[in-house]
């Protein structure tokens, strides 16, 4: 693979030197390749959690680098390759589990490859190698890529995104709507260097329980062909945004999601912002496998989820309010290592997703400064779970809590420039009188901090 990556590298950055002295046919091969474009990206990330009382603390220092290469469009056509290594520049034991709990480290091992904790070496992927038609505004890409949808997405909060393969489409030539969508047969999860069929890529993270309370026995147990996404946006004036998705699991679930989003003008520049969605699921036949202590998604349950928001935009920043519900019919269920939840209760470090009855409230204020070059968030949730012991709404076993955020971004400018800086701290308090050791490590009363350095070319 590093062979690959120094081929395509080297003859990037060859073919792009070249192209400043050498004319060519704007309808040859050779033009192509001479247009075409490389992004080269290098990463510092620095991430910390400190427990509470005796539990075990994690730290995890490290860095990568990496480049992407996309030719210059031949007769519609054009081709990718991108991959990228990281360095493990020093961290806590990630393989040890904690003392008092006998929990496993949950967010430093992310930064590295979560199936084998004691690999410090051997960190590389090649995470797009992709051919990709154009038609006007429209592409068709199959391959390996990036995509970013509600529920299939980077979730780029660790050193390597969530990356997928198969055939992806988007439509833009159509007035005001964007259709996008395909088929995705397999795919290589943040923390993890290695390629999974669907089925196989679900359960890599932490798995939880079933219903019944017994511990969940669907990795390795799920066999799916793959999966189909389809999502039509709609804006009908320029204010107001409609967009529905689907989620079809081959053999495993169904998720459907529709949202309205919608900017109206205030008093001077001042604007309201107000946002609702739903979101259903069920399962599809027995939900993965016909034992059910080997499903993934229970099918004596459904899932149905509201969330809204509702803020302003002024000129001295942005505030929301946010609230979510997911109701008593079942757990809401999305496999962690495809993407983030995408409620708009969301805030970095936590899910809701393993959980049902749950009641989610939280506040967000946003300010730029500096020309917008400085971003600044600080943001406060609560969430009411059910009791960890209510297995059949509760998964993970998270109880109650409050959640403190501070997300703090700096673009630099002049003689650093490509260089982003962002600082997010997150404070989780237990809003229960819970005190089982598992309910804790790792989940409530903890400091978690991260330190991330950005480098783009």
């Amino acid at each position: 693979m590093k062979k690959i990556f120094s081929v395509v590298f080297f003859t990037s950055i060859f073919l792009r030197g070249i192209s400043q002295d050498k004319e060519a046919d704007t309808t040859s091969l050779r033009h192509a390749l001479l247009k075409g474009s490389l992004d080269l990206h290098f990463r510092l990330y620095y991430m910390t959690t400190q427990n509470a009382q005796e539990l075990s603390d994690y730290y995890a220092w490290a860095f990568g680098g990496g480049m992407t290469y996309e030719t210059g469009k031949f007769k519609g056509f054009q081709f990718g390759v991108g991959g990228f290594f990281t360095w493990n520049l020093g961290s806590s034991d990630l393989a040890a589990k904690d003392s008092l709990s006998g929990a496993s480290n949950r967010y430093e091992i992310g930064q590295f490859d979560i199936t084998d904790p004691a690999n410090k070496n051997e960190l590389s992927r090649l995470e797009e190698f992709y051919l990709k038609y154009n038609y006007k505004k429209s592409f068709v890409r199959i391959g390996r890529s990036l995509i970013n949808t509600p529920l299939i997405n980077p979730q780029d909060g660790r050193m390597r995104p969530t990356a997928v393969e198969g055939i992806w489409a988007e439509v833009n030539d159509i007035s005001k709507t964007k259709l996008q969508g395909g088929w995705i047969r397999r795919f290589s999860p943040r923390g993890t260097i290695d390629w999974y069929a669907a089925g196989e890529s679900i359960g890599l993270y932490s798995t939880g329980v079933n219903t019944d309370g017994t511990k969940s026995g669907y990795k390795g147990n799920l066999e799916s062909s793959g999966v189909a996404v389809l999502g039509a946006q709609y804006k009908p004036k320029q204010n107001i945004q409609l967009q529905a998705w689907n989620y079809y699991i081959d053999e495993i679930m169904n998720t459907f999601m529709v949202q309205g989003d919608g900017i109206f003008a205030l008093q001077g520049k001042n604007k309201l912002i107000t946002g609702l969605q739903y979101t259903h699921q069920r399962a599809l036949k027995n939900g993965g496998n016909a034992d059910p202590s080997k499903t993934y998604f229970d099918p004596n349950q459904t899932a149905n989820i509201i969330s809204g928001r509702i803020g302003v935009d002024t000129r001295e920043g942005k505030l929301f309010f946010n609230y979510t519900r997911i109701t008593k019919d079942g757990r809401f269920l999305s496999p962690r290592e495809w993407g983030r939840e995408a409620f708009y209760t969301f805030l970095k470090r936590e899910r809701n997703e393993g959980f049902g009855d749950v009641h989610a409230m939280t506040v967000n204020a946003i300010r730029s400064w500096d020309k917008k070059r400085l971003t600044t968030e600080l943001s406060y949730g609560y969430y009411d779970m059910p009791s960890v012991n209510n297995f059949a709404m509760s998964k993970y076993g998270l109880p109650s809590y409050h959640q403190f955020l501070t997300d703090i971004t700096y673009d630099f400018t002049g003689f650093l420039e490509g260089l982003k800086l962002e600082l997010l701290y997150t404070y989780k308090l237990n809003a229960t009188s819970v005190e089982d050791p598992k309910a804790i490590i790792n989940k409530v009363n903890m400091h978690h901090l991260n330190f991330i350095l950005n480098y783009r070319l």
